[in-house]
């Protein structure tokens, strides 16, 4: 059970950061030239089919989904963002349902925790994510029945 909920806890990692670092990113806003949203999406679409593993954060090894959107946003927009769905949160700003434009992150309660999940929106209702369950990083809809019960929020950098 235990090993059951570790692999489900996917993206709710804290992994590859120090207790150093995660302070560093503590009240601290980022924001992200609005030009650099299709290059987001265009570096995500990029990585589909790359295998999920927990705490990872390289097409060479795979991603859980915040080492997803740490590297997508590190290699298309030059931000150094934390590799913990929560942490993101921290810095990134609420932005409505209606109002996602690509590049926003959407973000899940799927282990009855907050931010426990995560995605890039790419648009028209789908985003791109790195989810345990699947395997590899793949376009999921916002009105799946699974995502639909479990959104939480949209937060954005631009």
């Amino acid at each position: 059970m235990a090993l059951l909920l570790v692999f489900l806890a996917g993206c709710a990692t804290q992994s590859g950061l120090r207790s150093s670092s995660r302070n560093s990113y503590a009240n601290r806003h980022i924001i992200i030239d609005g030009t650099k949203r299709s290059d987001v999406a265009l570096t995500a679409m990029g990585l589909l089919g790359t295998r999920y593993r927990y705490g990872g954060s390289s097409p060479n090894t795979g991603f859980d989904c915040s080492g997803f959107i740490q590297y997508v946003f590190e290699n298309a927009a030059d931000a150094q963002l934390p590799h913990n769905t929560a942490e993101i949160a921290q810095i990134s700003r609420p932005v409505s349902r209606s109002k996602l434009s690509v590049g926003d992150f959407v973000f899940f309660n799927t282990l009855n925790s907050s931010y426990s999940h995560m995605g890039i929106y790419i648009g028209d209702g789908q985003f791109i994510n790195a989810p345990s369950s699947g395997g590899h990083v793949r376009i999921d809809a916002l009105s799946s029945p699974y995502f639909a019960k479990r959104y939480e929020g949209a937060r954005t950098l631009f």
